[in-house]
């Protein structure tokens, strides 16, 4: 049996594995969440400060509802969350997990039927 000299290299197998490679980095580079790009800004002195408001809203196991800390009936806290601005209010929820899911959803309908984009659910670790 007579051997074959090597002079040139077969990359077709090479090919194949960087083609799957790309195709699994382009399926997870999807998923990426933060996109943002991190800069440091500069201070300035006649710099503004942003009016956010950090409402925080409770609903313990028997249904009731809470307005920082002050206990209100559903339509009173409906009414103040309409007055607050959407985009730049910060809303927190915070449920009893022996409450019933239709408190939630009653929350969580008024916040989307105002168009809040800030809302937090607030859960232990």
């Amino acid at each position: 049996m007579k051997r074959e000299r090597f002079d040139k290299m077969n990359v077709v197998p090479f090919i194949d594995i960087v083609l799957v490679l790309l195709v699994i980095i382009l399926a997870t580079s999807t998923f990426v969440k933060d996109q943002t790009i991190k800069v440091d800004l500069p201070t300035a002195s006649s710099k503004k400060a942003e009016d956010k408001k950090s409402i925080h809203i409770a609903i313990d196991k028997e249904g009731k509802y809470f307005y920082d800390k002050e206990e209100l009936p559903l339509d009173a806290i409906k009414t103040k969350l309409l007055k607050l601005d959407p985009k730049k209010d910060l809303v927190s929820l915070h449920m009893d997990k022996a409450s019933a899911f239709e408190y939630f959803v009653s929350v969580i309908d008024i916040l989307k039927s105002k168009g809040f984009e800030n809302i937090s659910i607030i859960t232990q670790q």
